[in-house]
């Protein structure tokens, strides 16, 4: 494509949306009308100029042009309340739950993968040697040592908060590194099932399982569902980059971002709760079935939360139309 010719051709069509741009909203029917026609054309010049004669003088001006003359259009709007609780009661649970493929089996595998770790170490007293020294190991597993002080070693307000940062922190690293095919997703979540792996190993072969249960069960579920449900997104983040269906890559990735991106507040928010029953829960007096208890019901009524709120919503977990990027025509 002749690039000097193609200017010359449609110079006179930018200078025209340019100009009504300028004049904001003071604008008939007619020109209304001539201005959304001009910025679809625009919009289009863009997209040829892109894909034939790639000018990043030219591209920088036609994308300006197309950005002022999509605001005018669409207009714009602010955040309110109604967007905060259509986020939580619509946009995340929807989110959380069209991604269940991804995020079950994900739970399922990595549980069984924790159990197996578990079961190697607590049956193989070899396995348990090249973790620590016999002491060491005692100190961990008696009656009072650290497993168990662990969650009551520190104030729990403070204690709460520093257990949510860590796990907010594991659950953005998961959903954001996902467009790495995934890869940096699975260790994370490896490392995730062998520490809690060898804590069921070492406290078995103490036998000392129920304890260790105990402790780890009234936030661990709510806790470990909000990191395989990030897990899971970010795998299905990587899947896209190899296979992004039947849209174009760019915008699988896009949509599948910010669904990723809204996800990671929600999960902020989910894992918050969790960090509250860690902190004050999981170290109270309270008896073993009543902690126990209490993490079962925060699990159930998440599951509920996405299964019920979420599928109802027929949502994607995406941006509300008005709010997405533009998708340029794609040129012949």
């Amino acid at each position: 494509m002749d690039l000097d010719v193609y200017v010359t051709a449609h110079r006179a069509e930018w200078e025209r949306l340019d100009q009504l741009l300028g004049r904001g909203g003071k604008l008939t029917g007619a020109e209304a009308d001539e201005l959304v026609a001009l910025y679809q054309r625009a919009a289009t010049h863009l997209s040829i100029v892109q894909s034939s004669a790639p000018d990043p003088m030219l591209t920088a001006r036609l994308t300006q042009l197309v950005a002022r003359a999509r605001a005018t259009v669409t207009g714009t709007r602010r955040s309110s309340w109604r967007d905060a609780t259509r986020f939580l009661t619509a946009g995340f649970p929807a989110a959380v739950y069209r991604s269940r493929h991804w995020w079950v089996p994900t739970a399922v595998l990595s549980t069984l993968l924790a159990v197996l770790i578990g079961w190697w170490i607590g049956t193989h007293p070899e396995v348990q040697a090249s973790i620590g020294a016999p002491v060491e190991l005692r100190e961990m597993t008696r009656p009072g040592g650290q497993y168990e002080t662990y969650y009551s070693s520190h104030p729990a307000a403070s204690f709460a908060a520093q257990v949510w940062t860590n796990n907010a922190q594991a659950a953005a690293m998961c959903l954001v590194l996902g467009a790495f095919l995934g890869i940096p997703v699975l260790w994370i979540l490896f490392l995730n099932m062998l520490n809690l792996g060898v804590g069921i190993g070492l406290m078995s072969s103490a036998g000392r399982l129920d304890v260790f249960l105990g402790l780890v069960l009234p936030h661990g579920l709510l806790e470990l569902t909000a990191v395989f449900v990030a897990a899971g997104t970010g795998l299905r983040l990587g899947w896209t980059v190899i296979e992004p269906g039947p849209t174009t890559r760019r915008a699988a990735l896009a949509e599948r971002g910010r669904a990723a991106v809204g996800m990671a507040i929600g999960l902020a928010l989910i894992l918050f709760v969790s960090g509250l029953i860690e902190g004050f829960v999981t170290p109270s007096g309270l008896p073993t079935w009543a902690r126990v208890t209490i993490g079962i019901a925060a699990e159930l009524a998440f599951l509920a939360y996405v299964y019920v709120l979420g599928g109802r919503a027929g949502d994607r977990g995406d941006l509300e139309e008005p709010d997405r990027s533009a998708t340029l025509p794609t040129a012949a």
